[in-house]
């Protein structure tokens, strides 16, 4: 049912598809949604396709790795968030990553630095006295390093270990911090890539587990996965290299 919370909800790199899925269900929820990232276009599409209240969504310009502009974005918001959610993502295959660095620091720009920028200035801000939860998306990728995307799980990895230092900074203020740990999703940054059907979740499927994030820090939507990243988590390194 859509009641009105009185909360506002921050949804940083909010064009993905997984983003898209939360402003239309924080929606239903009875949140307000600044929604930002650089293509305010696609935002405004999926308001009008979904008919979606626009009173209740903000559209603003965010580009995770123009770290000088952070400061300024974050200041210029005419509301403070209850809730920020960094949605912002970057792959490449581990070959291109391997052999061109620009594409390996774009990555690491915006899955790990970008986050840490803009998150650290979200959660800094003392003022901000109804500040409650901050969510960041993370991977299965980064729990243990595999030859097919190591550099890629890196910067998951160290966005899940910054999350897990965020969260114990922020205890004394009663701030909840969560990671979703996610597997596949069927999204336009998996195109073209050769994935298991059974394991592949849907956007909607996904933002549920990010708009009903409670006091666990880590979210691993779907018993699959759950079952997958426990395993990893427990595997001997000399099993991990054999994978591929």
């Amino acid at each position: 049912m859509n009641q009105n919370t009185g909360k506002t909800v921050l949804i940083l790199g909010a064009n993905s598809d997984v983003a898209k899925q939360c402003i239309i269900q924080y929606i239903q929820k009875g949140f307000s949604v600044i929604a930002a990232s650089r293509d305010t276009a696609s935002l405004e599409k999926l308001v009008a396709d979904h008919k979606l209240d626009s009173s209740k969504v903000t559209i603003l310009y965010f580009d995770a790795v123009d770290f000088d502009s952070h400061q300024t974005f974050y200041d210029q918001l005419a509301v403070k968030p209850h809730i920020a959610v960094y949605a912002a993502g970057f792959l490449v295959d581990n070959e291109k990553a391997l052999r061109d660095f620009k594409e390996a620091q774009q990555m690491m720009k915006v899955n790990y630095m970008g986050a840490v920028s803009i998150l650290n200035i979200i959660a800094m801000d003392q003022s901000n006295t109804h500040l409650e939860r901050m969510i960041g998306l993370s991977s299965l990728s980064g729990v243990r390093g595999r030859k097919s995307n190591f550099v890629y799980g890196s910067t998951k990895a160290a966005f899940t270990q910054y999350l897990a230092g965020l969260r114990q900074e922020l205890a004394s203020r009663k701030i909840k911090v969560n990671v979703l740990v996610i597997g596949y999703i069927r999204t336009k940054i998996n195109e073209g890539l050769q994935l298991n059907e059974s394991l592949i979740m849907e956007p909607d499927y996904v933002a549920k587990y990010i708009v009903n994030a409670r006091n666990s820090f880590t979210i691993v939507p779907n018993f699959k996965w759950k079952i997958i990243y426990t395993i990893l988590k427990i595997l001997p390194e000399s099993l991990v290299a054999k994978l591929p």
